[in-house]
């Protein structure tokens, strides 16, 4: 089967979808029921990563591009939550069971649903199946929705670099995973080339995703309170839920956090903790679920890798905290970053 691949822009940003997010309850929530206008879909589902909806981080971004999309499409939608311990078997009769339900597209929010999408898309070749962050699905029925996020990571060393005043930051990753290494080597690079003198302790929460390394804020906050008292007074994590834990250590602190995925700025969960977070690195996950949407209500679904850039706009930094923003030299700095990396000559590494 030829693969067929795309370099797409995330055409919405997630800063614009101001969608209330409804309560998510045990297990899942139902916004409608009623098939779209031209009657191809009851409407976009969810399977949400670990962590779940309340993560004002990965799977909220999601929800809110969901969100938008039913209310501009006119149709249906449905989120559902993962349970502990669950198996591949029980992720795809997850996503089987809403692709049943007329459901289109389904998604799967996280890598770890790449065995159960690939299942699912193989049972249901009528519907469009969308996987964030996994790349491996060689399906003509799925889209891979993927991001640089070693580019948005590189500015946030360039900020965290050019913000300390003790030349040590941290960074918190919530499992030792490829994914989350691409986050730690952009923001060390980012840190070196701005000034090499800067100091960057890591420490990755879990080795596996099932022992909550995106799901504990309270490993996240004991990581973080650990690099602050080794002398970091910045600290970026890329750890989901687990974040939530970094902030409020930093914030206790009076350090700088750096958020991920979301605008954790503007998140109503954080707002006790908003005036120590300097930025996020955004990826603009609610661009790609809203994207995906309108190409199947289009009846031209999304197919192969669908992959966002700084330079197409699917990642980068939030600005929404006034120091951050008004800070002439470091937004300097940041606009040459971006440059380098968009015409090529700052080459971002991986891992």
């Amino acid at each position: 089967m030829r693969r067929v691949s795309r370099i797409a822009v995330a055409g919405v940003a997630t800063a614009t979808l101001t969608a209330a997010l409804a309560a998510c309850g045990g297990t899942s929530n139902d916004a409608a029921s009623s098939s779209g206008g031209d009657g191809k879909s009851k409407g976009v589902a969810l399977a949400y990563d670990v962590g779940g909806k309340g993560d004002q981080s990965f799977n909220d971004a999601a929800t809110a591009g969901m969100e938008k999309a039913a209310a501009d499409f006119k149709y249906g939608s449905k989120a559902v939550e993962p349970t502990d311990g669950e198996s591949d078997a029980d992720k795809a009769q997850r996503l089987a069971t809403l692709a049943k339900a007329g459901y289109n597209p389904v998604i799967g929010v996280g890598y770890a649903y790449a065995p159960a999408v690939a299942e699912a898309a193989e049972k249901f070749p009528d519907t469009t199946f969308g996987i964030v962050d996994d790349e491996t699905i060689d399906k003509k029925n799925v889209a891979d929705m993927v991001f640089h996020e070693e580019q948005a990571s590189y500015l946030a060393g360039v900020a965290a670099a050019l913000t300390t005043k003790s030349k040590t930051v941290g960074f918190v990753g919530g499992v030792d995973i490829p994914l989350i290494h691409k986050f730690e080597a952009g923001y060390k690079q980012g840190v070196a080339d701005t000034n090499p003198k800067v100091k960057v302790v890591s420490q990755f929460l879990t080795e596996k995703a099932e022992d909550g390394g995106f799901a504990s804020p309270d490993k996240g906050k004991t990581a973080a309170e650990g690099q602050i008292e080794d002398g970091a007074d910045v600290v970026y994590h890329a750890a989901g839920l687990s974040g939530q834990g970094v902030i409020e250590a930093a914030a206790a602190a009076k350090a700088w956090a750096i958020g991920v995925d979301s605008d954790q700025y503007s998140q109503d969960a954080l707002k006790a903790y908003k005036q120590y977070i300097l930025t996020s690195a955004t990826k603009d996950v609610a661009g790609a679920v809203y994207n995906l949407a309108k190409s199947v209500q289009d009846g031209k679904p999304e197919t192969g890798v669908v992959r966002a850039s700084l330079k197409t706009g699917g990642v980068g930094l939030a600005d929404s905290n006034p120091e951050f923003k008004g800070n002439a030299k470091l937004q300097e700095a940041l606009k040459k970053a971006t440059d380098g990396i968009n015409d090529g000559t700052i080459k971002v590494k991986t891992s």
